[in-house]
């Protein structure tokens, strides 16, 4: 008898938001947690499968002297013109999706899988892929403090960014689930919000 192939589902929710905490508790748990920001990095990394194409697009000043993204140059630039996001997208989205298949690919038999995908509700293609979308929910000015202190952002800059992607109400209607981890919240308790979630999701599986 053919075993069912698990359940995928994709995890989003805003910068700042706790996201990639609550990746970590599914992650402990069992699941196969694939990571496109962290796929992002790595190809924009040194020596990164993408830079060849980027430095083509927007020029060799685009790349440090590490040899890697200039990442912060890049952001004014996308901010400054929408062209050049669609561009930047154009080189990354088609090489992110093929390590995120080679990746979801090594699951074990059974395993769940879960995309942490940052714009996934932006992406009409990624809610078509998963089973179900779970929504790491935090209030905005909350946000704001917790990229400030661990980037050095300004604030006009965390909300730059929060202002080019989903509001949380857009977020909430598309979620199946929905963990809130807005001020105060303690980190066991977000993690007994996640062993709740996967006992409903996924019984059974994992550790």
């Amino acid at each position: 008898m053919t075993r069912p192939a698990p359940l995928q589902a994709g995890l989003t929710g805003g910068i700042g938001s706790g996201k990639s905490t609550v990746a970590a508790a599914l992650a402990r748990r069992g699941a196969l947690v694939v990571d496109t920001d962290a796929i992002a990095r790595m190809l924009t990394g040194p020596q990164g499968a993408a830079l060849p194409a980027i430095a083509q697009a927007f020029g060799t000043h685009m790349i440090d002297a590490a040899g890697a993204l200039d990442r912060a140059r890049m952001r004014q630039e996308v901010f400054a013109r929408p062209a050049a996001r669609r561009q930047l997208e154009a080189i990354l989205h088609p090489m992110i999706g093929e390590v995120t298949r080679q990746q979801a690919a090594t699951a074990s038999p059974g395993q769940p899988v879960v995309f942490d995908v940052p714009l996934l509700v932006e992406s009409a293609q990624w809610r078509q892929r998963v089973d179900r979308v779970l929504v790491v929910d935090c209030e905005e000015d909350e946000q704001v403090v917790r990229v400030m202190r661990r980037s050095g952002w300004t604030e006009a800059e965390v909300r730059r960014v929060l202002a080019q992607q989903a509001t949380r109400a857009q977020r909430r209607q598309v979620a199946d689930a929905v963990i809130v981890n807005g001020a105060g919240t303690a980190l066991d308790a977000l993690d007994a919000a996640v062993g709740r979630l996967w006992a409903l999701w996924w019984p059974g599986a994992g550790v």
